[in-house]
């Protein structure tokens, strides 16, 4: 099953509602319509989310099944990496990087929950890779660049 976010559930998102969890909020970014239940909760499952926590998002209406429940052609799958998607796939991983510095990474990991789209997680991505080396920060080079 797809999911795709509501108006609701972005009304929610951008205004940090309590109703959403920084957990729910996270697996929140990559429910883009285009991926399964499945993908989403196997790219979020080092981040504790659930099918309960999916099960919120549905009961509050943050969520909402898609209609149309179509293949996607692989080769358009491919190259439709577009920053939209970039960033749903490096948000999560850039918070869970610089979570894991503590305070001295305070300040950056509130840069990063901060940035509200592609061109500023970006932007982050040289700080990170100071905070953190360039080898524990090739996960996230790679959701972003390619």
């Amino acid at each position: 099953m797809k999911y795709s976010k509501t108006e609701a559930g972005q009304q929610a998102f951008k205004q940090r509602s309590a109703l959403l969890s920084a957990r729910q909020r996270s697996a929140f970014i990559l429910f883009d319509g285009a991926k399964t239940l499945e993908q989403v909760l196997a790219a979020a499952a080092g981040l504790g989310v659930t099918q309960a926590d999916v099960d919120h998002m549905l009961a509050e209406g943050f969520l909402a099944a898609n209609e149309l429940q179509t293949a996607v052609p692989v080769a358009e799958a491919v190259s439709a990496r577009t920053p939209q998607v970039r960033y749903a796939e490096a948000w999560p991983i850039a918070t869970r990087l610089t979570a894991s510095l503590g305070l001295r990474g305070f300040k950056l990991n509130l840069a990063v929950e901060a940035a509200s789209g592609y061109e500023e997680l970006l932007a982050l991505l040289p700080k990170i890779q100071d905070a953190l080396g360039p080898k524990a920060s090739q996960e996230l080079e790679q959701a972003l660049k390619s």
